[in-house]
Parts: structure tokens; sequence; C-alpha cells
């Protein structure tokens, strides 16, 4: 099925619109409906569904898993937190991101600006007050502009997919965990126990996670000097995170701070992950509305 997005209507008061929920319908807070199939017929993030995305899902997760090292890591946050490739406003990066589909994603196979305005407009409907939040899921994931050739043309495995924390242990939690025997970190003292380089509490700000468009985005925004609030970045770093808010792997390296961010994480995350559909969105009866919020919370002009 598809979810249809109803465009809320901004100073008028509208009468809540009675949806019958389908006995193959889950209803979560905010009103939101979870389909149990995604575009292709499959249950959600089902990584193992035989479909013509299964195989190149895979594949892409043990090139990943091989890969994100700890050096690797440091090497791109050092490289990248330079911000010294271009500047240009979120606006333009949106659109930058009609070039992009994210391989990793076993759910949907569109240009990722469809998938940004599908999440920002699933959450407007069900938290109309919070504006804050509307902005974010529009801008979560314009990092993957990392995969476009003038950011590096970075290949996929270091741009998407599932994140989590390098320099500990790699929880079985993670999608494909098989395949991080051939990282080499996994055989590495210093970075394979529940710990590695890290302790009890530490909280995820200190936490080097593997590289990609979330982490990029959180550079990004915070160098810029956003003025969106901390559970927003927290949203930005940790979308990707399933580990911690699908399976609640990693708490004990959280702070006070962080567990109050999660719940924010966790509210977002259906919309993230379940508004995928055919559904086309009008981005230009939407448009001023986000550029309206991108003024409020950004700079006209970021440096990337």
């Amino acid at each position: 099925m598809t979810i249809l997005i109803d465009q809320p209507h901004f100073g008028v008061e509208v009468q809540e619109k009675k949806v019958p929920i389908d006995e193959k319908e889950l209803s979560l807070d905010g009103g939101f409906l979870v389909p149990q199939t995604n575009s292709f017929g499959h249950t959600f993030r089902d990584y193992d569904a035989e479909g013509e995305r299964q195989e190149g899902v895979e594949n892409f997760y043990r090139i990943n898993h091989i890969n994100q090292t700890y050096d690797f890591v440091k090497k791109m946050r050092e490289e990248y937190g330079k911000l010294n490739r271009v500047e240009m406003s979120i606006w333009e990066c949106c659109e930058l991101l009609n070039d992009v589909v994210d391989e990793s994603d076993p759910d949907l196979d569109e240009p990722q600006i469809e998938h940004l305005l599908q999440t920002a407009e699933a959450i407007r409907k069900d938290y109309p007050d919070e504006d804050w939040l509307h902005l974010t899921g529009l801008i979560h994931d314009l990092g993957k502009v990392l995969n476009l050739p003038s950011f590096g043309g970075l290949p996929q495995w270091a741009v998407v997919g599932d994140t989590f924390p390098v320099g500990c242990a790699f929880d079985e939690s993670i999608v494909h965990h098989k395949y991080f025997k051939e990282n080499p970190d996994y055989s590495n003292p210093a970075f394979n126990t529940e710990y590695g380089v890290y302790s009890e509490g530490c909280g995820l700000d200190n936490v080097m996670m593997s590289w990609g468009h979330d982490d990029y985005m959180y550079l990004v925004a915070n160098e810029n000097k956003t003025t969106l609030p901390s559970a927003a970045l927290f949203i930005i770093r940790y979308h990707s995170f399933h580990a911690l808010h699908k399976s609640e792997a990693y708490k004990n390296l959280m702070n006070e701070e962080d567990v109050e961010n999660l719940k924010w994480l966790q509210i977002f995350s259906k919309y993230d992950l379940y508004s995928k559909s055919k559904v086309r969105i009008d981005v230009e009866k939407v448009k001023p509305y986000y550029l309206s919020l991108i003024e409020k919370y950004f700079p006209a002009k970021l440096k990337w």
C-alpha cells in the first residue's frame, strides 16, 4: 500500500480527520499509520527477503563492514570536517539529491529528495507545532551528497547504510554482523572489547561513528552554527544508528542528554523508515514553508 499525506493548513483550525485502521496496519503515537509492506511488497527493513534489491543490499553491507575501521573514520572526519568543498544553501543541497539513490535501502529506490519530503510532510501532519522536527525531516539525509563527484564521489559504503560505533566491539544486532569478521578492528584488542577506547556513560558525542552521511551532515549543521535544538542534531547524527534505537545496543555509552534526545529520535525513526512510498509530493506547494524554516534555523549559505 501507499501512504497518502494530506497537507496541513497552517493558521486555520482543521478538524481532525478520522482514519479507519486497517487490520494490516498498526497505529502509533501521533496518528501515523505504519504499513506492513514497503514499495516492493516486502516487510520494511527485511534484509533477507528475496527480491530485486536483496543481493545488492547484502553486498553493500559486506563491503561496508570490512572497510569501516576506526582509522578510516578518523581520516574522513578530519578531511570532511574542513568544510571546504562548496558554499550553498540548504535548499540547493536538497535539489542536488535528485541525483542520488540509496543502494543500502531495501525499501525504496526513488531519488532521495522524494524521501526527504515524504518524511518531513508526514511529521508536519502529526506534529504541527514542532517546526524544528519538520526541518530535521527535510535535512536529515542531506549528507548523501558525499556520493556526488563534487564532494569526492565517495562510494556508497562510505555514505549510506546503518551506522555503528567504531573503536569498540561490533554489536551482534548490527545488520549482517557476520561480515565484521573481515574488518581489521574485529581482532584488534584495542578496539574489540565492550568499551574499547571509550568508557561507560562517556556520551555519544565522544564516540566515533562509522563514516557516512549522518556524521557529515551533523558536522555541517554544527559548524555552520545552526540554531536547531540538540535533539535535532542528535537525530541527524544517529538516525541510521538502528542498533541503538531499535535494539538498545550501546546504551551503556550514553549520558543523560543522550537519553532525553533518544526519545525524539525514536519518534522520528518511524517517519524516516515508514513514510517511504511511491506517493509524490508537490514540491512547489511545500517549498515556501520549508524555505521559511531554513531561514529561521540556518544561515543563507553554508560551508560544506
